[in-house]
């Protein structure tokens, strides 16, 4: 079966820490931009983060920039996220997914190019 596979979620204070995982199962994803993306209750699917195939390149959502960094390890077959200096309205759940249109970042994360999403994993940042 083809997917993602998030972990690395939990509880946290706010101004902490937290580094997400994303392993890819039943595909190779050194193709494929990949994307970071959370949704809350109610709410539209975001993309916060993308990081290019080729050259490695990034984009942020501006609710993340400066704060987050998306990384990958082709050969570990996995992307990560680590996320600092959270807030209290980073608590959602965070996906993940490969760009089935283009293997380089655009100047946005158009959220039906991507594909093979996982389950997510939850995020909580409360005192």
């Amino acid at each position: 079966q083809v997917q993602f596979v998030e972990s690395g979620g939990g509880l946290v204070q706010p101004g902490g820490s937290l580094r997400l995982s994303c392993a890819a199962s039943g595909f190779t994803l050194d193709s494929y931009a990949i994307g970071w993306f959370r949704q809350a209750p109610g709410k539209e699917r975001e993309g916060v983060a993308c990081i290019s195939s080729s050259d490695g390149s990034t984009y942020y959502a501006d609710s993340v920039k400066g704060r987050f960094t998306i990384t990958r390890d082709n050969a570990k077959n996995t992307v990560y996220l680590q996320m600092n200096s959270l807030k209290p309205e980073d608590t959602v759940i965070y996906y993940c997914a490969a760009n089935l249109m283009r293997s380089r970042c655009g100047p946005q994360i158009i959220t039906h190019e991507y594909a093979y999403w996982g389950q997510g994993t939850r995020v909580t940042v409360s005192s």
